[in-house]
Parts: structure tokens; sequence; C-alpha cells
């Protein structure tokens, strides 16, 4: 049977940093004033391995798990992912693998990926403006290389989507010409309301467009129609353009929060489970895989874990704020 935590959520889906690296350094993720070249990233021996990582994995499936998905930092960095992928496909219960991306690596792997078992990926786009885009990742990269990483996803024949991180003063004149652009596309384009993860963002409640600003900007160019959810706990909320443009959707962790069907528990790369993407602190299992702990014993450990869980930091976010100080775990390490 499914574990429930404190406040009766079941564990239904695992979220794996693969790696703390990145080849961005987005303003409002991995900024390069604190991920400079002075900034240090884990050594390999510290990141779980891919078996360690299956093995987390396949203890969580069998307390619920169906649902995977790839982050980082950028998952495409770390060498032969395909292989984690195909042991994870093997895990009994599991139903679904996806991965999230920058974009800007996935044109040269998309086909080993979908070969391995893979089966959507979310790319993160922030803008089309090759000039925005450069002043959002920080880096000498064209918008072109995420859009050819889409292309060869598509041709492979993996689900995809694609998600817009909006903040003010930043990018939201990008907000319609990327509804415009993904619009009949087949890809369902999804915006983010900016989250104050981590400490190194320097997040301001100002500077959040919220979801129902950006939906009325929209429907007021392409008039939009609400959608059931696909399932209980998704993160979007779904619209249709109701000339039959497609989907497109709503992440609205700070205007509207959804931590009360939440499902998700992270594990970081170097092997510590986080059961809110706002922790302060993660649980290590890293030192129990390399002390040689049975797998019935790892899968009763993570039950505990997940079974003394209450987070609700969105729904609490001005007093969780005020006590959580600047040791919030980035998101760089455990992912969107």
């Amino acid at each position: 049977m499914p574990v429930l935590d404190r406040l009766q959520r079941p564990l239904r889906d695992l979220r794996i940093s693969v790696t703390d690296r990145c080849n961005f350094r987005c303003v409002y993720c991995m900024p390069r004033e604190v991920f400079g070249p002075q900034h240090k990233f884990m050594p390999r021996h510290e990141i779980l391995s891919f078996e360690e990582l299956a093995r987390v994995a396949g203890a969580a499936a069998e307390l619920g798990v169906e649902k995977i998905r790839l982050t980082g930092g950028e998952p495409l960095l770390r060498t032969e992912l395909p292989q984690l992928i195909e042991l994870l496909t093997a895990i009994p219960g599991v139903q679904d693998i996806a991965l999230t991306t920058n974009g800007s690596q996935l044109a040269r792997h998309a086909e080993a990926l979908k070969a391995a078992g893979l089966k959507r990926v979310t790319v993160s786009l922030d803008a089309l403006d090759p000039d925005v885009f450069r002043r959002i990742t920080d880096v000498k990269v064209e918008p072109s290389a995420v859009h050819e990483g889409i292309e060869a996803a598509t041709r492979a024949g993996l689900g995809v989507k694609i998600n817009m991180v909006v903040k003010r003063g930043l990018n939201e004149e990008q907000i319609l010409p990327m509804a415009g652009h993904f619009r009949n596309s087949g890809h369902v384009l999804r915006f983010i309301e900016f989250m104050d993860v981590g400490a190194s963002n320097h997040w301001q409640k100002q500077q959040v467009i919220t979801a129902a600003e950006l939906r009325r900007m929209i429907d007021a160019r392409w008039p939009l129609g609400a959608v059931d959810p696909n399932y209980t706990g998704e993160v979007a909320k779904r619209y249709r353009y109701r000339d039959g443009g497609g989907e497109i959707g709503f992440i609205t962790s700070i205007s509207q929060p959804f931590c009360g069907d939440c499902s998700r528990l992270r594990l970081s790369a170097e092997g510590r489970l986080y059961t809110c993407l706002f922790a302060r602190k993660g649980f290590d299992v890293r030192g129990l895989l390399r002390q040689g702990i049975a797998d019935d014993e790892l899968q009763e450990r993570i039950g505990k874990i997940w079974m003394q869980r209450a987070d609700r930091y969105s729904e609490l976010r001005s007093k969780a704020r005020a006590s959580a100080g600047d040791d919030r775990i980035e998101m760089s390490y455990i992912g969107g």
C-alpha cells in the first residue's frame, strides 16, 4: 500500500537530480555571482552512481512512486545518462520517466534517450529574443540551440513541454511572443511564477507576475478556456485556446499554492532526500547505501521519512520565509 504523510498525501513522484552542474547561469537559479569560477561543485565520488540512484528509486517504487523525473543542474551533462534510464525503466511499478533540461544539449541526445525508455522532456525556455535569452542565461548560447533540441526530441518521439519562468523586469515582454510561437505547435507551453527557491536569487514578491495576470494578457489576444486536470496533483492549471490553437498551462506556486496534493519526493545528486522544493534540510541516504543497507531496510527508512512529512511551505509562505533564513536548499541541487 502507498505510504501517506502526516497530511494524508501519498508518495507518487520521485525527482532525481543527477548532477549539481549546469552550463547555464540563469539569474533566477544559478546566478554567476554565486556560482562563478570560485564555486566548488561536488566531486564525482560524492555523487550517487546510477546503480545507487536506481536502488533508491526501486525502494520508492515499492512505496508507491509511479513517475520519475530526472533533473539537475543540467541532467544532460551527466555522461551516459541513457544507462540510468534503462535501469529505471526496469523497475516494477514505474510507469513514466521524464527529464527536465535547458535543451542546449538535447539535439544530440534525444534519440538515445528515447531508445533507453525516456517518455517525455520538459524544456526550460524563458525567451525567444536572443538578447533577452542571453541576459537570463548569462552564457553565449543562442536560443536556436534550444529550438533544435525541441525539434530533435519531437522527431525522436518524445513528448515535449516548454516551461517559461516569468520575472517582472526581466522577460515579461516575451510572454505574448512565446505564446504565439508555441500555439499550434503541438507542444504545451507552461508559464511559471517566479519562485523564492533557495537564497541566491534575491526573490521579492513584487517581481512576481501572477498566473491571473498572465492569463488575462494572453486571453485578451487569444481567448482561453479552462481544462480539467489530467490527474490529482497536477502542478499546472490547464487552458486551451478557444480557436483550437492548442493548450497552455500556468504553475501558480506563489498566487495559488498546491501543497495540499503534493506527492513529490526529491533526491539530490549527492544522495539526500528532500520532502519539499523549499526545504532547509535533507535526509542522507548515500551513507546508508555505502554502508551496505539492505533493500527492505532502505524502503523502510524512506517510508518513515515520508510518513513524517508535513511540508506546506507555499501555503505558509510569509511565515515560512521569516523563519527559513538563508539556508534553504538551492533549486540547482534538487531540480524544479
